[in-house]
This record gives structure tokens, sequence and C-alpha cells, in this order.
């Protein structure tokens, strides 16, 4: 039975030749109607983690196991579809999905968030240091959690829930404030960002992580808020962005990391469009990367064509 990690720091085929060109061509078409016009990423090789496996004990639930290797609901339930996450069979052989793309950005943020995959990579020693990462729980719909770049401009232990009057309105009786408790949402430390009302906080709730659980903010595992909290500083950039497939080069072999969304679900020809910016579609197997983009299961899959 594997044993439970540490937080998160870390330093048929079918050849894509063989696939008709008139396809391909199409399919990059229907992505970007000008291949001219294509954003500029930067080059990234950054994988980090590896998969685990795992072999569910009495009365144990995914939910249970997921915080105990630090992921999401959402991220161990795609990683083991068919498996009942509440009550799996005793015996079951399930995949831990610690493996990780690190998310691409134009700019060196010291935190990237990704919303499409629930999850917090920080950078405290820059691009070229150990990268920490964490799952999250994210702004739920109507409440969405905004795309941008912030900074961190607070830091706050123990603190106050200061509620919402359109949170108030949907739950009567709630008080205007929560102070710090069991009972507070925020749970024990939180960073301010410097949009208004939008927190890195804690959580009295831990199993919303890895889901839809909040008004906007973004919730941790209480074990992760309070190594976040060490590790960050007031004047820390933070870029929010959403990034439903991701795509690196390990070792020669191009992998792709695919995330099952509820909107705007990745297509292949967003996926072809990509890897024919960055000069990777005559490397890449077209079946693969159709399975990879239909099953989504949230992990980094190898995608390269036989050599």
């Amino acid at each position: 039975m594997a044993t439970s990690p540490s937080r998160h720091g870390f330093t048929p085929s079918l050849g894509f030749a063989s696939i008709p060109l008139s396809i391909i061509l199409f399919l990059i078409a229907a992505a970007l109607p000008s291949l001219a016009s294509a954003a500029t990423f930067q080059k990234a090789e950054g994988i980090i983690g590896a998969i685990q496996q795992y072999i569910i004990g009495k009365d144990e639930s995914l939910v249970e196991v997921a915080r105990r290797f630090d992921v999401g609901y959402y991220s161990i339930i795609n990683a083991n579809l068919g498996i009942d996450p509440f009550v799996p069979k005793p015996g079951t052989i399930v995949t831990i999905p610690t493996e990780w793309i690190v998310p691409r950005v134009q700019s060196d943020p010291d935190i990237v968030v990704n919303l499409a995959e629930y999850r917090l990579y920080l950078f405290p020693q820059g691009k070229f240091g150990a990268v920490f990462t964490f799952p999250l729980g994210i702004g739920d719909e109507g409440a969405e959690t905004p795309l941008g770049t912030y900074t961190v401009i607070q830091k706050i232990t123990s603190p106050s829930w200061h509620v919402p009057d359109s949170i108030r309105h949907e739950v009567p009786g709630l008080p205007s404030i929560v102070p710090p408790g069991p009972s507070n949402p925020l749970g024990t430390h939180a960073l301010r960002l410097s949009r208004a009302n939008i927190l890195i906080h804690g959580t009295n709730r831990p199993w919303g992580i890895g889901r839809r659980s909040s008004h906007g903010c973004l919730r941790l595992y209480p074990e992760d808020i309070a190594t976040l909290f060490e590790l960050a500083h007031i004047g820390m950039s933070v870029v929010v962005v959403y990034q439903p497939f991701k795509i690196c080069v390990r070792d020669g072999k191009v992998l792709i990391e695919v995330h099952r969304c509820r909107e705007n679900e990745p297509t292949v020809g967003q996926a072809l469009k990509r890897l024919y910016d960055e000069g990777l579609l005559a490397k890449t197997d077209f079946s693969k990367l159709v399975r990879a983009m239909l099953e989504k299961k949230g992990v980094p899959v190898e995608v390269s064509l036989a050599q």
C-alpha cells in the first residue's frame, strides 16, 4: 500500500502520417482562422511529480484518499472513472494523479492558478527553482473566480469572515461577521489579493477542495494553506488562468494533460493548433491525441509517434 506523501514540492496506434492531410488542415483551421495570429508561448519542459497507485482499504472513500495524497475531488474521480468515489471496493487499485504539467503563462508570476484543473502552483524562487502545488476549491457557477493578474496585498492569521450582503441574502440568519473558529469558512489563514473580495484561504469543509465550492475565493486544505502562508509574501504576483489542456516535451516525448470541464471543453482542433505552434505536430500520433482529448483523465499522457 502506498504511503502518504508530504505536501508537494518538486525540484490501436495510428501514425499521424496516415491521417489525410485535408482532415488535419481542416481541424487546425477550425481552431483558428489565421495561424499567423497565433499567440506565442514561452517554451517550457516543466513536468513535476509522478503517478502513484494505491490500494483501497476497508471503509475508505476516494475523498479521503484524495486528501491524503493532496489532490482534489474531481482530479481523483477523473483519474479513476468507473470506481464509486464514496464506497469503493476494498482492495481496488486506484490511480493517484500526482503528476502535472506546469501551466505556461507569458509572464513569470510567483503564483499561477489554473481554474480548469482546480490547482495552484507556487514558484517561491522563480521559474527555475522549486515548484509547490496545491489543489483548490474555486468559485461556483454564477460566482466564478475571475481570471486576471493580481498581487498579494495582505496576509491574515485567524481571519474573520465579513459576510458579503449577497451571501446573507442567500443564507438568512448569517451574522455580518463570523469570528475565527471552526465555523469560519476562511479557515486559519488567508492571503488577500488586489481584486476586491478575492482571497486565497483555508476551509472548514475540506471535502470541497477540487470542486466548485466557493463564492469566488480560492480554498485550500487546512494543511496546505498553512504551508502556502509561510512561503508567500506580500507583493507576490498571482495569475489566474483557464487552461483545460497543457502540453510539454520530456525526453523527446510529447505529453498532453487534458481536464474535464463544465464549459469550454477543449477540442482536438485546439490541441492540433497548439502542437503546430510549438513545432510538435509532426511528432504527434493523431489517434493517441484524440484518445487523450476524449478520455480527459487529467494526467499527462504521452502522444508521440512510435520511434
